[in-house]
Formats: C-alpha cells, structure tokens, sequence
C-alpha cells in the first residue's frame, strides 16, 4: 500500500502541495507565489504558464521535502480557484490570453445587457448563480471577442476552455485529459446544474462553441494518470473540487443542512443542502457540492467581500493595531463595543442587499469612543455579516443549524469566533487542522483509490481544535438590534 496523498491547492495568488499520510496529518507542503496583473481599473489577471510552473515546481519540492517518492503516492487531489478563465490552442498547448481570474469586472457590461434582455432568471434556473462577471462564461465570451481569427478557431475545435483545474490536468497528462469536475463546471453559467451537462441555450447566449468545453467528470473518481515524461511517475488524479466545495467536505460537513464559513480576506458560507438543489428566494448561490459515484450533492453558498480585510483596512489605513493579530488583543481591552456599530461596506454590500454602490460607516461615536471600542465593532461587523448570510441560508433551506465549523486565517481568532457563536447562538467549531480546502481534495482523490476504505474511517481523523458555546450573558439581541437599525442607512 502506498504512504501518501498529495494535494494540490491552486489558489488566487500562490501555487501549494500538500502531502498527506493515512491519518490525515499533513506531512510537508510547499509554496510559491505567482504574479497578479492589473492592466486596468476592475481587471485582474494571471498567466496560465506560470500557475503551470509554480505549481510543478512545489510538487518536486514537497516530494522532497516529505523525504519520499513519487512512487509512494498513492493518488493526486485537486483543488482550486474558481471561476478564473484560461483559453488555450490544442494543437500547440499555448494560452491564447492571460487567464482572466474570478475577481475580475470586465464582463459587468455583459451581464447587464443580459439583464435588460430578460435572461437572468434563466441562468438562476439553470445554473443555480446569479448573472454576473464572478463566473468564467462571460470571461470566455470575451477571449472570443477579442479577435474573429481566435473565434474562428474556437469554432472549428482547435481552441479549448478550463478553469484552472482543466488547465493543470491537462499539463500533468501531456494534454491528453481535457477535463474538469462538477463542482467547477457548475460555476461557468454555461452548465446546467440539474441536467449535469453543458446546456445549448445558454452557450448560444454567451457565444460559447461547446467544442471548447472540457468533459466533466466527478469530483472522486480516478480520471486520468499523470504523464511520466511530465512528472517522472505515472500517478492517479482522482479528486477534484472546487475550493469552497472542497472545504465543505474537507470540513466534513457531508449532511443536509451543515455549514462551514471560512473566514479570509472575505468570507465564504457554504451550506450542504443535500441530493437537492435548492433555489435561493435571497440572491445566494445554488451550486454542486460534489458528485460521488452517481450521487449529486448540492449546496447553497453565501459570500461577504470583506472580513479579514477589514482588520487589514484598520491596520493599513487607520492604523490602529501594526498587525492583524493585534487586533484580537486591542478589542478584548473593552467588555462592549461601546454604542458603536462598523458597517464593512468597503466593497459594496454583497448578500442579501446586493448593492455595489453601499460605503462603509462607523456609527455611533461618542467622545469616550477609543481605538478598542472600534476595533470590537469591526470584528462584530464580520459576525455580523456572516450571521446574516447565514440566517438566511436557513430559510432557503428550510433547516436549522446546531453547529458551524470554520476555518481561514481569521478563524484563529478567537474572540471573533466567540462573538459569532452569540451571535448565531450556536456552536462555533474550530478544526485543529485548518487546511481544511486541501484536505478535502485530498480525501476526495483518497477515497477513489481505496486509500481510504469509506467516510467513516476519515470521520476518525477529523479533531477539533475548540468549541466555542454562545456564552450566558451576551449582548447579542442589542448588538443585533443596532446593527438592523444602522445598516439601514447604508444600503
């Protein structure tokens, strides 16, 4: 039996790998950074070539780093940002562009003559995602655009689309694997989520020749081998998801109705809302979970533009505190917010308002205000905000909560996690392990192999670091009242 797993955790603006043992703990992992390009106000984008070699170069690294070989892994788990877009020719290999990432605006326009022609409830129906830059089929659209040549040669086959999960497959396999999984095609607007293929009407509205499409697979099957002339052994790829999706089941939120919230630079809520894909009436996602088998999971997702950079924002610009862990330390010397609410409306105001125009405000000052009490408020505002996508996430659902599980860095806080369990009035559970997105890519591909025999055998792996319980004497009801009260005047 082979030792290890590696993963691979493609992300927004570094390449990693992972390797981990039968008992779930990490054993090495390397790390590169890669270059992001602005060329424009509101665009944002990588190059494909890079990620490429970022990421081969962390795999050797890692490998070495574990002190072991490439013939003790067992099989390759892939994780990854999103949304963001690469167009490549298949005859050479070569990208036609920058890859165009998930963050970037350039298709807003796009999406509001879309709009306007009535076609957002369509692609609601169909794909589960509200009509809007985020997603890589107005990205592909505009690829196209640039150039009737490059359309040409979209049309006649020559050309293919990945997220990055399609792009790093498909050089591990010497491009003999034009691939991607359920969880990635559900986030492109072109795929539809209950059919589970590629859906014609919608690729006829985006001017998206399906010939450029990947075929989409599960995300914990074995798909493909990588190349030995790439990597030097030729080693299973059998796991696949998303980088939110893979959380989820890295979390083990694996029931209808658990939830798991990851608190980074925003904060990314996603609820398993089981074998059904339940439609949001407050402008959430409905996406795929992950398919396992012939078993499709779906789940609802909610995102905050802006948690941990709020407390960047305090660092960077106000500068309260010369570090973001100062924060913690700064808002615990109050035992309230002292009357102060902070609306984190640095980036427009994301579900359930859904107003890009909303501003930040700090409401409530008073002469005996300090740095502290602002500090306290800033760290309820992210709470508060997850709070709400949270408590509406129930109601779309139609189920009530016990516990949410988190992770990302501001997670580590734990005066913050304590404020969101009064807040929820619910259990916070904080996991000891905190990679949680590569491991579940990594239990996803583990899975497949045999590596390990079933869910339950990695339900025994899975520790918590700590528990937080709504604490007897909060304020919450009156931080609640005044939060709804103030934001009121913001959206």
């Amino acid at each position: 039996m082979k030792s290890y797993i590696l993963a691979i955790d493609a992300g927004t603006t570094s390449s990693r790998a992972i390797i981990f043992d039968k008992k779930g703990t990490k054993i090495a992992t390397a790390q590169q950074e890669f270059q992001q390009y602005f060329p424009q106000n509101g665009w944002v984008e990588h190059d494909a070539e890079e990620i490429w070699n970022t990421q081969l170069k962390v795999i050797k690294e890692v490998v070495q780093k574990a002190n072991t070989s490439l013939e003790e892994i067992a099989a390759i788990g892939i994780t990854n940002q999103r949304e963001t877009t690469v167009v490549w020719n298949k005859k050479t290999g070569v990208p036609v562009s920058k890859a165009i990432v998930w963050q970037d605006r350039r298709t807003s326009a796009t999406c509001e003559t879309l709009k306007q022609e009535g076609k957002a409830d369509l692609f609601v129906q169909k794909t589960g995602l509200v009509l809007d830059a985020y997603f890589s089929g107005t990205k592909i659209k505009w690829i196209l655009d640039q150039s009737s040549e490059l359309r040409q040669q979209a049309e006649e086959g020559d050309l293919a689309f990945g997220t990055i999960d399609s792009w790093l497959i498909y050089k591990l396999t010497a491009g003999s694997k034009h691939i991607t999984d359920v969880t990635n095609a559900s986030r492109t607007l072109l795929f539809n989520i209950h059919e589970l293929k590629w859906d014609n009407e919608l690729m006829t509205l985006l001017d998206v020749p399906e010939k450029m499409m990947p075929e989409v697979v599960s995300s914990s099957e074995i798909v493909a081998h990588t190349d030995t002339a790439v990597l030097g052994a030729a080693i299973p790829i059998s796991g696949i998801a998303g980088d939110q999706q893979s959380a989820l089941f890295g979390q083990l939120c694996w029931n209808e109705g658990e939830v798991k919230n990851t608190y980074g630079t925003g904060c990314f809520c996603i609820m398993n809302t089981g074998t059904k894909a339940v439609q949001s009436k407050n402008k959430m996602l409905t996406t795929i979970a992950w398919k396992i088998g012939d078993q499709v999971e779906y789940a609802i997702e909610g995102s905050i533009f802006v948690a941990g950079a709020l407390v960047q924002w305090l660092r960077d610009q106000l500068r309260l505190i010369d570090s973001a862990p100062e924060v913690e330390a700064l808002a615990s010397s109050v035992a309230d917010n002292g009357g102060v609410t902070f609306i984190p409306a640095l980036t427009g105001l994301g579900a359930p308002y859904w107003n890009p125009n909303a501003t930040g405000a700090i409401i409530g000052l008073t002469r005996g205000t300090t740095d502290a009490h602002i500090a306290r408020a800033a760290l309820e505002a992210i709470a508060l905000r997850s709070m709400e996508i949270i408590v509406e996430m129930q109601k779309d659902a139609g189920v009530e909560f016990s516990s949410l599980k988190v992770d990302g860095g501001a997670s580590n806080n734990n005066l913050l996690m304590q404020i969101q369990a009064d807040l929820l009035n619910a259990e916070v559970v904080r996991p000891k392990e905190t990679e949680t997105t590569a491991m579940g890519a990594a239990f996803l591909a583990g899975l497949a192999v045999g590596f390990w025999s079933s869910k339950d055998e990695i339900k025994t792996m899975w520790q918590e670091d700590k528990i937080f319980h709504p604490s007897a004497d909060n304020d919450a009801k009156k931080i609640i009242e005044m939060w709804n009260n103030r934001i009121e005047k913001v959206h």
